[in-house]
């Protein structure tokens, strides 16, 4: 997938006075506070630490054209990563970096705004994000491949999701192994169980910036003070970042304190690569937001997509994809009166697909019940959960 030229981030510029590492909590705070970063909301206190069987198919649908809500962030035509091109830069930097954080944190929004497109889905259910995702933003002579990862998952008792919980939690842990650096993200001004649980993961030594989301809902910078001197006392982090995640300018800024964190080395992907991933991967991520999207809590997140066809004819681009639920009546709750619900996901969805594939799509949708699958290992492999 490569980049669209619609939106691109700016230069990173000079990286800020932290970048580079900190060894005290006073050097983070001189370098937020003179970093001129605030917020103009409704004051937001600091948090204490919290205290501890059967198969129906329902008709397919066809989507047909219907406007994509204006608060997305629309997808560019997005084809396949290709190998890093053959260009001479001097001293190029490329490295791999982490994006973690417990689920509903806004990672995968953060990543989306790094990239300067749509890569990874997002929506208010927590859980969305359930697969590795690779983003890649490349800067003068830095290419940053950022990995969103699943919201780490602490609660493995709820009924019928305990494989599904465990395959997202391996996949946060793996990613950690690999990186460079780590983004660990969290609500400015709160850390609860769920956080700790996360930043104990990140294995010792490895280079952690401390991403404070949602700076918007902060009055006053010094409100944070006293949060972020507990906050280093928890983690030796290296670097303080407050800001908003949909925010390019404090993307920018993150990219310039990140730069000297990363390798000497050449790139991964060409310089327009925007994610690794496949177009077929990424339908069945957009039918899934959308599904998710327009269900709101009606259904439970035990739900998923697979791809049944996705052919080329001549112009057109033929996608058929089936909604994965585990009752009867979430069946029941994705279709809606009268096939209405199930018409307007597949609408939706095919207006971000033709954005993705840069042609006319016709969109097929079914949806079946498959009871227990969320706890099935065999079932979530043949998913796609890896």
């Amino acid at each position: 997938m490569t980049r669209s030229k619609t939106r691109t981030p700016a230069s990173t510029g000079t990286p800020s006075p932290a970048a580079g590492g900190n060894d005290s909590t006073q050097a983070l705070l001189d370098a937020f506070f003179a970093s001129g970063t605030g917020g103009a909301a409704a004051p937001t206190s600091v948090a204490p630490v919290e205290p501890e069987t059967h198969e129906a198919d329902a008709p397919g649908i066809e989507a047909g054209p219907d406007p994509v809500d204006d608060d997305e962030t629309p997808v560019g035509q997005l084809p396949t990563a290709a190998p890093a091109e053959v260009r001479v830069i001097s001293d190029p930097r490329c490295g791999l970096i982490a994006i973690v954080g417990r689920p509903n944190v806004g990672k995968s929004t953060l990543l989306n705004t790094l990239v300067g497109q749509k890569v990874s889905i997002t929506s208010r259910k927590a859980q969305t994000t359930r697969h590795r995702i690779t983003g890649i933003s490349t800067q003068d002579d830095t290419q940053y491949v950022f990995v969103d990862t699943p919201g780490f998952q602490t609660r493995h008792t709820v009924k019928g999701t305990a494989a599904l919980n465990r395959n997202l939690n391996k996949t946060v842990q793996g990613v950690l192994s690999d990186v460079d650096v780590v983004l660990f993200v969290v609500e400015a001004g709160r850390f609860g169980l769920d956080d700790a649980k996360v930043l104990s993961l990140v294995p010792p030594g490895k280079p952690t910036v401390l991403v404070a989301n949602k700076l918007d809902l902060i009055q006053r910078r010094a409100d944070l003070m006293p949060w972020l001197k507990q906050m280093q006392d928890r983690h030796p982090f290296a670097e303080f970042v407050p800001l908003t995640a949909k925010k390019e300018d404090d993307a920018r800024r993150l990219l310039g304190i990140l730069r000297p964190y990363l390798p000497e080395q050449g790139w991964f992907y060409d310089s327009e690569a925007l994610t690794d991933r496949s177009e077929k991967f990424l339908a069945a991520e957009l039918i899934r937001e959308k599904l998710f999207r327009l269900t709101g809590d009606e259904l439970p997140y035990t739900s998923t997509v697979q791809i049944d066809k996705f052919e080329d004819e001549g112009r057109l681009r033929r996608i058929a994809a089936t909604v994965i639920v585990e009752r009867d009546s979430h069946k029941g709750i994705v279709i809606g009166e009268g096939g209405e619900r199930l018409k307007r996901i597949g609408m939706e969805a095919r207006t971000e697909l033709e954005r993705l594939t840069g042609g006319k799509v016709f969109l097929e949708l079914w949806v079946k019940v498959r009871s227990g699958w969320a706890d099935d290992e065999q079932r979530l492999k043949s998913y796609g959960y890896e």
